[in-house]
């Protein structure tokens, strides 16, 4: 239970931001929940003057529909047809004093005696608050829904009824479609509704962003509780709860983390006789870790198929995330790279430096924490990974993947949408990608990225299987668009660099059969590339045989050889240096070595550094000839 532990103490390190509106790059509003606290969606805003009185009604746009509300525990876990109303904001059938007045259905009893009654509590209790008070006046007049007709929000048919759903016929009635038909999708009765306090003489907060009226119902809640109990989290004594919140993910999760209301089955009996037996947590410690945690996945959190991947530290949210491919961290313009050698050692130094901005504010006990959440069924919410680890050893964890994973990528785009360079680890999901193709399903890539998750963290080995498939579709470029291909074969590089540790820049004096391999293919695709021309976008015979090639290594070569002769006849003497290279590299394999036995990886990274060299001397060349020029 030490990540319930974290997320407490996240929790009290953050209290500054209870209540706050904060937003995300969508605009999606999100903040961290006051205890006793829970988000809904809202149809129709009705104002109250702050005599009591009905002011004005409003459909809510979808977008401005989420609503901070108070809850009780009842009412959090309320389902069917149990009757539990939410303190303040609530459904129409509950807070609509007559609401059966005008046909809406109940099935036992009316759930308005059971709200106005809790209503009453509060605004009368010792914490109760003016608002509280003036919209708890209004509604004891039981006329919301009679204001909300004539406001024209609410609609009835011809018997004096609410519409249920709408239909052309009620058009001679009430003209074009009305606002509430395109929001609510049960029909008028399923409508929530939230209440507001106007003032003609100042502009008053928004009662559900109004952290006076947050404390207010907390302190009178808290008043309510009992049963207190050891709390196994903090090991005080405090009221217990077997309610733990839903709505993690999302407004309309229902998956808990905590739950164990199986008492028919074996979930906890026959070790333990009462559920609170095998962990019993305070309300108090399950309002905050489980707000924290909603609050952290709307600011940080990645959700791939309803799979979370969380990473924060207590104290401090902006952490890095090892997900992330290292153009977040150290991105390689056109200038830097020609001051880079692209040695892991040189691009260690690198990273070390884009990380330091997060060691200068190492404290004493900084420690970050990792977590993935998913759910086999509606109900339940499971912890798959749970890691917490010193800050200083977790950046070293990161530093190091991004510093040996590596390879030159060139498939992320800058500000401006142009694609641009960068050299580094790929991101996990990318790595998804190179391993089972750009159309995988959800369920595969969120299930790679929780296995690359500790060789990362942990520094496990890459599974064999997605270094396989990466290096098995990189080894097919003619089953892919060629810039689906370039994207594979760089990330499947990294991949293999990250278990044979070799660089980017060309190492002529390596003498490995399969690095050298890799190098004939690389001098044969740049040779019959430059005789075809830029206009050609044909695939070379070296690109077309990529497969064959690494199965059948020097029966396919011979192929390919004997493709290149009218290459090299068309290129004559500006193809000499590409002709000598080829037999230069040929020559550094022993004669035993040049055989037909399957390749490694190592021929791709040996392909790719071969082919990156002759595209850089060409660029210098290039460049040269302009200057002279």
């Amino acid at each position: 239970m030490s990540w319930l532990l974290n997320l407490y103490e996240t929790y009290e390190a953050n209290l500054d931001h209870v209540g706050a509106i904060e937003k995300k790059y969508n605009d999606k509003e999100f903040t961290l929940l006051p205890i006793s606290h829970t988000t809904q969606n809202a149809h129709i805003e009705v104002n109250i003057t702050e005599n009591g009185e009905f002011h004005s009604a409003v459909v809510i746009d979808k977008s401005d529909a989420s609503t901070l509300i108070p809850c009780t525990e009842e009412s959090a876990s309320r389902a069917g047809s149990k009757i539990a109303p939410y303190p303040l904001h609530d459904k129409l059938s509950y807070v609509a004093g007559d609401f059966v007045a005008y046909g809406g259905k109940i099935k036992k009893e009316e759930p308005f005696t059971y709200y106005i009654a809790q209503l009453e509590e509060w605004a009368n209790s010792p914490y109760g608050h003016n608002k509280v008070k003036s919209i708890h006046k209004y509604l004891s007049k039981k006329q919301l829904i009679h204001d909300l007709v004539e406001e024209k929000v609410l609609f009835l048919d011809a018997n004096g009824r609410l519409i249920d759903k709408w239909e052309k016929t009620y058009e001679a009635l009430h003209g074009e479609k009305p606002a509430i038909f395109s929001v609510v999708s049960g029909g008028q009765e399923s409508t929530f509704i939230r209440f507001n306090v106007h003032s003609p003489n100042e502009i008053l907060t928004k009662i559900w962003k109004d952290k006076d009226v947050y404390d207010s119902f907390t302190r009178y809640y808290n008043e309510l509780l009992s049963d207190e109990d050891l709390c196994y989290i903090t090991g005080e004594s405090l009221p217990s709860t077997d309610r733990h919140a839903n709505k993690i993910r999302n407004a309309a999760d229902k998956a808990k983390l905590i739950s164990a209301n199986d008492t028919s089955g074996f979930t906890f009996r026959g070790r333990f006789n009462k559920s609170h037996e095998v962990a019993n947590i305070s309300y108090e410690v399950s309002q905050k870790a489980h707000n924290a945690l909603k609050w952290l996945i709307h600011r940080q959190g990645k959700i791939v198929d309803q799979r979370v991947f969380l990473v924060w530290e207590n104290d401090d949210t902006n952490t890095p995330d090892p997900t992330e491919d290292t153009f977040s961290l150290v991105p390689v313009t056109a200038e830097k790279r020609k001051k880079i050698s692209f040695t892991n050692q040189e691009f260690a130094g690198e990273v070390a430096k884009a990380l330091d901005g997060y060691k200068n504010d190492l404290k004493q006990r900084s420690n970050i924490n990792i977590i993935i959440l998913d759910s086999a069924t509606t109900g339940r919410l499971a912890v798959l990974y749970y890691r917490n680890m010193e800050k200083e050893l977790y950046l070293d964890r990161l530093a190091k993947w991004h510093s040996t994973c590596v390879w030159l990528h060139r498939y992320r785009k800058n500000e401006q949408g142009e694609f641009v360079q960068f050299y580094g680890a790929p991101a996990t999901k990318d790595i998804a990608f190179a391993a089972y193709g750009p159309r995988a399903n959800e369920k595969v890539v969120k299930g790679l990225m929780e296995r690359m998750l500790p060789c990362i963290v942990d520094e496990r080995k890459v599974p064999r299987d997605i270094l396989n498939s990466a290096f098995y579709r990189a080894s097919n470029p003619v089953s892919m668009d060629k810039w689906e291909w370039e994207k594979t074969l760089s990330i499947a590089c990294a991949l293999i660099n990250k278990k044979e540790g070799y660089n980017l820049a060309l190492d002529t004096e390596k003498n490995d059969r399969d690095y050298l391999f890799g190098r004939l293919l690389a001098v044969a695709d740049v040779l019959e590339r430059r005789a075809l021309g830029s206009d050609e976008t044909r695939a070379s015979n070296a690109i077309r045989y990529m497969n064959s090639f690494s199965k059948h290594p020097a029966r396919t070569w011979k192929t390919i050889q004997d493709s290149l002769q009218p290459y090299q006849a068309k290129l004559g003497t500006k193809g000499l240096y590409l002709s000598k290279l080829i037999d230069e590299i040929a020559s550094k394999m022993d004669y035993e070595d040049f055989n037909n036995k399957p390749l490694s990886g190592k021929y791709l990274l040996g392909f790719y550094s071969q082919r990156h060299e002759l595209y850089q001397k060409k660029e210098t060349n290039e460049a040269t000839d302009q200057m002279t020029n």
